[in-house]
Order: C-alpha cells, then sequence, then structure tokens
C-alpha cells in the first residue's frame, strides 16, 4: 500500500504529465496564429503597396503631358535612321532633316531640345544604339552646356521618361536620375502646373492608351513641332529684340568636368560601334558674336581643340565657315541664335551639302 506522501506525489506527477500533454496543442495553434497573423500583415503590405503603386501610375499617366521629346524618343527607339541630330535648342529650331535629306539622301531624326546636356545626348547614343542602327551622329554644341550644370525640374526627367525599358535607361536611371529629389521620380508630373494640365486630361490619356504620337497639338502661337523633330519657329519682329547680358557665359576656368566626360564617352562610343560623330556649332547674330567676342573665341578655341584630339570633324559656323551663312539678325527670333523656319531650312541645306 502506498503511502499518502507517495500517492500525492503519484497523483501530482500524473497531474502535470496532463497538463503538458493539455497545453502542446495550445502552444501549436498560438503560433500558427502568429504566422497567419504575420502572412496577413505582408499580404497587406503588398497590397498597399501595389494600390500605391497604381495610383502613381495612374497619375502619371494622366497628368505628365505628351511633350515633343515623347515623339522623339519614340522615333529613335523604333524607326531606322541613318543621321540622329541631338544638342540644344539651336539644333532643334536650327537643323531640318526634311531639308538635309532631300540633298544627302540620308534618312534622319532631330532630337536636340533646350536642356539636353552631354549625359543625355549619351544616353539617347546608347538607346538608339540598343534599338536600332544609326550610322552617325550629329551633335550640335552650345558653349552655355558646357559650363553649367543640369538642374532639377521638368526638364530632369524629360528624356527618361519617355525611354522604354532597356539597359540604357537602367544605366541611365543610376547615373543620372537616383541621385536627384525623391520626388522628381515618384511624382514626375509636379513640375507640371496642373491649372494647366487638367483640362488636357482626357486628350492626355487617349493619346497615352491609343498610342498616338500625332503632332497637331504641338503647336503654339510663336512654333510648330513637325514630325522630323524640327521645331519652326515663326518670324519676329526684330527691330524689337535686345541683347542680354547671359548670351555668352564661357571661361574655360567654368567648364564642367561631367560634360566634357560624356562628349568624350559618347565620341568613344560611336567609335565602338563604327558610327561617324560630327561635332555643329550653329551660326549666332553677328551683333552678339561681336559684343562677347571674347568669350565665344574662348569656347571655340577649347571645343575645335578638344574635337580635334579626339580626331572627329567640327563645322563652326562662327569660324571656320562664318561665311557658310547668315548672321544677320533677320534670319533669327533672338541673339541667342535661335534661326527662324525658313533660315533653318536654308541652314540645313548647307549643312548636308558640307556633311
Amino acid at each position: 500500500m502506498l503511502s499518502f506522501e507517495e500517492n500525492q506525489k503519484k497523483t501530482g506527477s500524473g497531474g502535470t504529465q496532463e497538463a503538458a500533454v493539455t497545453k502542446l496543442p495550445r502552444d501549436s495553434e498560438t503560433k500558427e496564429n502568429q504566422a497567419a497573423g504575420r502572412r496577413l500583415t505582408w499580404w497587406k503590405i503588398l497590397l498597399t503597396a501595389a494600390v500605391f503603386v497604381l495610383l502613381l501610375c495612374g497619375l502619371d499617366l494622366a497628368l505628365y503631358p505628351c511633350t515633343f521629346m515623347r515623339n522623339d524618343i519614340h522615333a529613335i527607339s523604333t524607326t531606322q535612321y541613318d543621321d540622329i541630330i541631338v544638342g540644344t535648342s539651336h539644333g532643334k529650331m536650327g537643323i531640318d532633316p526634311d531639308s538635309m535629306e532631300g540633298i544627302t539622301g540620308r534618312s534622319a531624326h532631330n532630337a536636340c531640345v533646350g536642356g539636353e546636356y552631354a549625359i543625355d545626348v549619351y544616353y539617347m547614343t546608347r538607346l538608339a544604339i540598343e534599338k536600332q542602327n544609326p550610322t552617325r551622329i550629329i551633335y550640335e554644341v552650345s558653349p552655355g552646356y558646357i559650363v553649367t550644370e543640369k538642374e532639377e525640374g521638368n526638364n530632369y526627367l524629360l528624356f527618361y521618361h519617355e525611354f522604354p525599358l532597356s539597359l540604357a535607361k537602367v544605366e541611365y536611371f543610376f547615373d543620372a536620375i537616383a541621385e536627384t529629389n525623391f520626388r522628381t521620380l515618384l511624382f514626375p508630373w509636379y513640375e507640371y502646373s496642373l491649372s494647366y494640365e487638367l483640362p488636357m486630361v482626357a486628350e492626355t490619356l487617349t493619346r497615352k492608351l491609343t498610342g498616338d504620337y500625332s503632332v497637331e497639338s504641338l503647336k503654339s502661337d510663336s512654333q510648330e513641332y513637325h514630325e522630323s523633330g524640327f521645331i519652326e519657329r515663326y518670324p519676329v519682329d526684330t527691330s524689337t529684340l535686345q541683347l542680354s547680358e547671359d548670351t555668352a557665359v564661357f571661361t574655360e576656368s567654368a567648364v564642367v568636368d561631367e560634360n566634357m566626360e560624356y562628349i568624350e564617352k559618347t565620341i568613344d562610343l560611336c567609335a565602338e560601334n563604327e558610327i561617324e560623330f560630327v561635332a555643329v556649332i550653329t551660326p549666332i547674330p553677328a551683333a552678339a558674336l561681336g559684343t562677347w567676342w571674347d568669350n565665344y573665341m574662348e569656347a571655340y578655341d577649347y571645343l575645335e581643340s578638344f574635337f580635334a584630339e579626339k580626331g572627329v570633324a567640327c563645322l563652326n559656323f562662327n569660324t571656320d565657315y562664318y561665311f557658310e551663312f547668315s548672321h544677320e539678325i533677320e534670319d533669327y527670333t533672338d541673339y541667342d541664335g535661335h534661326m527662324n523656319g525658313d533660315a533653318a531650312r536654308e541652314f540645313s541645306k548647307v549643312l548636308a551639302n558640307l556633311l
């Protein structure tokens, strides 16, 4: 017979074992509930992120305007051209591919625009090579873009935003875009005036969803965009024009190294792919050239020496080729050198013959 104490121990031991047995399922159930809770949390996070991304994409689709750069990037990434013209607004409004083609017999597209820096030119050239097979890059070079840095604003995404999915776009992102204000990436439309763009939402959505790249809407009272990428500026009353003090700001000490590095990279890229590279410096009115003669001559000496060292042609219409085209203000719309449409077509013929 067991003693009272032994009986209590046995009973207590049995009770403990029973408790342990009944406790295990509860621990397992708790762990399963916790795991389910974590999975639910992750699904909520993923769903929230997906909704956020869809919202941003929708706003981008509706509010980011259909710029002419949308047409340009689409053209150079989907159509085979012999010549692709890159550079600044001087090239955009001074070089007409249609006028050139009538002489050279070579197809061309003008992808110049104000705010297009050397880094943009490099990646646009990369894109063109990746998607098509151009045989010549014509680079219109403006001295002012050598001594200034690319600024944040709607022009910062003007080119990158329109790039199709490509290796060039990925590298472009890390080289130029990733370091900008985060709003530039998440809210690309924020630099545009909503009061201006809101009435355009329906048209913008329609054009993007239908793949409409027509040019009818890319026209204003002062200029119009052509399918070739050329922007024709209408003549102005030149008697009202005034010289601006900041027309020429070049000094060699102010050269931004990154700008020259990317011009050099573009030249090397063309050489690697057996693509001809030609630099062009468009003419400017004689009054502006004479007023800031020292600045301009310093700029031209620097650029011509650079291109000579790289072994590529440089057609400078303010020095060696000065007498090939007019420098009268009547052929321009400002003293900075933006030509009117008729002058641009004539200049393009001159350029085509030299090329």
